[in-house]
């Protein structure tokens, strides 16, 4: 580990004072309650005393009034502690069953990218292989190639290490293209952590601004108090078995979409679609857009405990493919759910094909009484393969939270 201070490179000190302007409009939201995460992000990349420039014009203009001169500086902080002093100064060394390999944005220990940690992991490793990343905003698009299983991302908090791009589907070449994060490998796992796509948050309708913060095509994957934050298809949950604990996951249109089987527990969906004036009934975002496309896909997504709010009328899904399959349990739902709740995407031939199910979910949006006709209220029997880690096959691959969790000292 390199634990001595050396200089803040060129990509962390830029983002001080370059953050998008896309990341202000997420995050300044009016109604949006991240808006204290641009807070906590900003004072990462801000040092502790920031200088002043109207402070320094002033003192500048009083001591030229006085007919002496003295450098404007004078009470500048004399010293600033260096950047790794706080770094912790031991990691667990490497076993037989793990490897850790250290990411800092400043340089305090081996990589200051994430890219370039996923790139240092051995091909086809037995080993969990764990990045821990330290907090700060990396300002990067990274890809995690199906030749790289058992890779763990362990952040900090998902509001203190971000990892964050703002391609969008007419930049990159296709909506799914347009992933801040693409993870291809099996066996990945997320801790504490952030995935964002800071590009404009697009209009309804808009063509091309799709914006994907991650995209997740590898088997048994796991995210555990993670964020995913993005508007128009936030998280791509594309294929293979997926489990998503205690996550904060943010957008607008379609904002999880794919075509995997998973399931979020305690997970909290914000909707930051446009918001509709009371009495207009203009459909303005969508939490998910599931795309089983036949009758012996075993997909679909199911929510457990989770609850949804925000601003905007949306739908609980809409029908992305012919066989779309949602479940939400115990979901706290607010009014801002359409009261038909979900959408065939214009399309009636899909009504006898989808599943979309709920289960004993409350608040102002859950009430059934308008639903779509296709929509059912699940009895028990129905409702119990989705309930619990079963539905993804948890016993066979699902590690618990704290299985190779990296603590320094």
């Amino acid at each position: 580990m390199k634990l001595g201070a050396i200089q803040m490179s060129a990509k962390a000190f830029s983002l001080s004072f370059c953050i998008p302007a896309a990341f202000l409009l997420i995050f300044a939201h009016p109604n949006n309650p991240t808006t204290s995460f641009l807070g906590a992000l900003l004072d990462l990349s801000t040092p502790s005393s920031p200088f002043n420039l109207l402070k320094v014009d002033y003192l500048f203009n009083l001591y030229r009034r006085r007919g002496a001169y003295n450098p404007p500086c004078n009470d500048f902080p004399p010293y600033f502690p260096p950047l790794c002093d706080d770094f912790p100064p031991y990691f667990p060394p490497d076993t037989e069953a793990t490897s850790i390999f250290c990411v800092d944005p400043n340089g305090c220990c081996d990589f200051t990218t994430v890219q370039s940690a996923v790139d240092a992991v051995p091909r086809y490793s037995g080993k969990r292989n764990v990045l821990w990343i330290n907090k700060g905003i990396y300002f990067e698009k990274v890809t995690v190639p199906a030749t790289k299983p058992n890779i763990t991302f362990q952040g900090q908090g998902f509001d203190l290490t971000a990892i964050m791009w703002n391609d969008t589907a007419n930049s990159s070449h296709g909506t799914f293209y347009s992933a801040s994060v693409s993870v291809f490998a099996t066996g990945f796992v997320a801790k504490n952590i952030s995935f964002m796509n800071v590009a404009p948050i697009p209009r309804p309708g808009d063509v091309g601004a799709q914006a994907v913060a991650i995209r997740i095509g590898g088997d048994q994957a796991a995210f555990w108090g993670c964020g995913f934050l993005g508007a128009q298809d936030t998280l791509h949950d594309d294929r293979g078995r997926h489990y998503f604990k205690e996550c904060f996951i943010q957008g607008s249109i379609d904002f999880i979409f794919g075509d995997a089987r998973s399931l979020y527990e305690n997970c909290r969906l914000i909707s930051i679609a446009d918001p509709v004036p009371a009495g207009v009934r203009t459909i303005t975002g969508s939490v998910t857009a599931q795309a089983r496309e036949s009758n012996q896909d075993n997909t679909g997504y199911s929510f457990v405990n989770c609850s949804i709010g925000g601003t905007g009328r949306i739908w609980l899904g809409r029908a992305w493919r012919p066989y779309s399959r949602v479940v939400f349990a115990y979901t706290s739902m607010s009014d801002i759910i359409a009261s038909d709740g979900w959408n065939d995407w214009n399309d009636p031939s899909r009504d006898q094909n989808v599943f979309y199910g709920e289960y004993k979910c409350t608040g102002d949006g859950a009430n059934l009484a308008d639903r779509v006709p296709y929509a059912l209220k699940l009895s028990d029997v129905q409702a119990l393969p989705y309930l619990n880690t079963s539905y993804i096959d948890g016993d066979q691959w699902l590690k618990p939270y704290c299985d190779s969790l990296v603590s320094p000292w």
